[in-house]
This record gives C-alpha cells, sequence and structure tokens, in this order.
C-alpha cells in the first residue's frame, strides 16, 4: 500500500469514528441527557461494571490524576455518577455511575445501534458483519481512549 492510500485509510477511519462518536452523543442528548460530551461517555465506560477510583479512570482516560478528578466532579454535579467509600482500600473512593448515569449508557448504546444500522443500511449486513470481524483484530486490546 503507498503511503497516500495510507493516509487516505487513516482519514476514512477517523472520519468514521469521528461521526459514530457525535451520532452517539447527539442519540443522547436527545433522549434527554444534557450537559453530557463523548469524554463523558468514555469515562461512563469504565465506570459502568463496578465503579473505579479517579487513579483507575486517568488511566482509562490517558489523562492525569486532577484531569480525571476535574471530569469526576462534573459529573458527579451533574447527577450521572456518585463518590462511595472503597470496599477495601480506606484512603480511596470508589466512583459509580448512578441510576441516571446507567441510563445514559443505555441511551449511548441505543445511539450506535441506530448508527450502525445505518451503516447496514449502506453496505449491507453481510459487509458490516466482516468490517465488524476485521476491525476486531486490528483494533488493540484495552480501553477505548478519547482523541483529545
Amino acid at each position: 500500500m503507498q503511503n497516500s492510500e495510507a493516509m487516505a485509510l487513516s482519514a476514512a477511519l477517523l472520519a468514521v469514528a469521528g461521526e459514530l462518536t457525535q451520532r452517539i452523543n447527539e442519540g443522547v442528548v436527545a433522549r434527554g441527557f444534557e450537559g453530557v460530551r463523548p469524554a463523558h461517555g468514555f469515562a461512563f465506560a469504565r465506570l459502568a461494571p463496578d465503579g473505579a477510583t479517579v487513579t483507575d479512570l486517568a488511566a482509562h482516560l490517558g489523562v492525569t490524576k486532577q484531569a480525571a478528578s476535574q471530569l469526576v466532579d462534573e459529573i458527579v454535579r451533574k447527577g450521572y455518577a456518585e463518590r462511595r467509600p472503597h470496599p477495601v482500600d480506606a484512603r480511596a473512593r470508589l466512583i459509580v455511575l448512578t441510576e441516571r448515569g446507567r441510563a445514559c449508557t443505555r441511551a449511548a448504546e441505543e445511539a450506535a445501534a441506530e448508527a450502525v444500522r445505518r451503516w447496514t443500511e449502506l453496505l449491507g449486513e453481510g459487509e458490516v458483519r466482516a468490517l465488524s470481524d476485521r476491525l476486531a483484530r486490528l483494533a488493540p486490546y484495552g480501553p477505548i481512549r478519547p482523541a483529545w
């Protein structure tokens, strides 16, 4: 593959990822979750299973602990998460999603499904499944980090 072709492929993948992020965020807002932005969604993905500390969240997002702490302050203030005592480490606080945060996460899943349905209408289900399989082979293991 020539450099120009590789650059075109890179640009196309980034454009699709950017549009997908935008569509998910728009879908979440359309479902009544005001004041959220894509960075919140990346945080919610880490908090969703069992919660996390600010340090865990910072590592997941690839940001400083200070930046993660500011993000936590914001989502707590907006009612999407709450701080709880850590069950093992008395010095740490566990950040967990509230019911509102979990509902927002479900809204993001619905919005993502809508976006992928559009791809299916354009490409067909077989091609979308093949694309999914190929991207899964290429995608690095680990957290999905926002592109700041």
